[in-house]
């Protein structure tokens, strides 16, 4: 369920001690670890890809994923306004199928600043929580500062697509995977977070196959830029080396609908508890609690 390899690790790295005890792994109950934990997914997205809102709940109801932070960023085509209003539109119609569970981030376009702004104010006032972003422009872009300023003003996180494809000696083509040019990498989220250190950026996805090393170091001294570990990657010890670097207040859980590994590299991980519970959910809750959003 989780990948062959995936699942072997998690049962040396987990259940160690019952293994040695009983001479089997068969005695570790991985659902009921699964189960344990309360999570918040702070990125997942709805009607996509892999169907509509209720194959999110499926997979949510599965693996006890409380609250799914839903959004439908501009994948394609130019991102007029009329396309992330119609965007965020289909994100509201999915919460009000299931308004226990879903609670939205908006999209935008920044090339369309009044209309950006516009549309901020409308989705804030329909309750949704925070901005998610794709590849249209660069999150250090000056077209973004009148927006980043509105999001410090409200205290809620820019989640943006990004992506450092893996390099040797800071050649980054080694493995070319045709990234858009307007991709945000880890130095634009550095340039941006020191021009506005009272915003909060979310770099995604350091599960989806982009150099996490490199990411991790370079995020490392920029305190308002948080990571989540969504994407199918299940690379050994990334968040082992994700908490090392950026420490364990900065890691959010997250999916991008890559739900299984992604709670399996999780419980794969070398990190206490305490850490695992705050990755699940405490961190992500904590940012939700600056305005006035946070779960009980």
């Amino acid at each position: 369920m989780l990948g062959n390899t995936l699942a072997a690790k998690t049962l040396r790295g987990n259940a160690a001690a019952t293994t040695e005890a009983t001479g089997t792994a068969a005695s570790y109950n991985l659902m009921k670890d699964v189960l344990k934990y309360r999570k918040l997914d702070a990125h997942v997205h709805v009607n996509l890809y892999h169907g509509g809102p209720e194959e999110n709940i499926k997979f949510a109801d599965r693996l006890g994923i409380e609250k799914l932070f839903i959004s439908r960023p501009i994948t394609s085509g130019p991102g007029t306004p009329q396309d992330f209003i119609e965007s965020n539109n289909i994100v509201l119609k999915a919460i009000k199928q299931y308004p226990d569970r879903f609670i939205g981030q908006f999209t935008v376009n920044v090339e369309h600043q009044q209309e950006s702004l516009v549309e901020i104010k409308r989705c804030v006032d329909l309750g949704m929580v925070g901005l998610k972003v794709y590849t249209q422009v660069k999150i250090n872009n000056p077209l973004f500062f009148p927006i980043v300023e509105k999001m410090a003003d409200l205290k809620m996180i820019i989640h943006m697509h990004a992506m450092l494809q893996l390099g040797l000696g800071g050649y980054r083509m080694k493995y070319d995977t045709k990234m858009r040019p307007n991709t945000s990498i880890p130095e634009d989220f550095v340039d941006i977070a020191r021009r506005y250190p009272e915003a909060m950026f979310q770099f995604a996805h350091i599960g989806a196959g982009c150099d996490w090393e490199y990411t991790c170091k370079m995020l490392k001294h920029s305190p308002n830029v948080y990571v989540d570990t969504s994407g199918s990657s299940n690379d050994e010890y990334m968040l082992d080396y994700a908490v090392k670097e950026l420490g364990e207040d900065r890691v959010f859980f997250g999916s991008d609908n890559c739900y299984y590994q992604s709670v399996g590299k999780v419980l794969a991980a070398n990190l206490t508890e305490t850490q695992k519970k705050k990755i699940f959910f405490d961190n992500y809750n904590r940012v939700l609690k600056k305005s006035g959003k946070n779960i009980a």
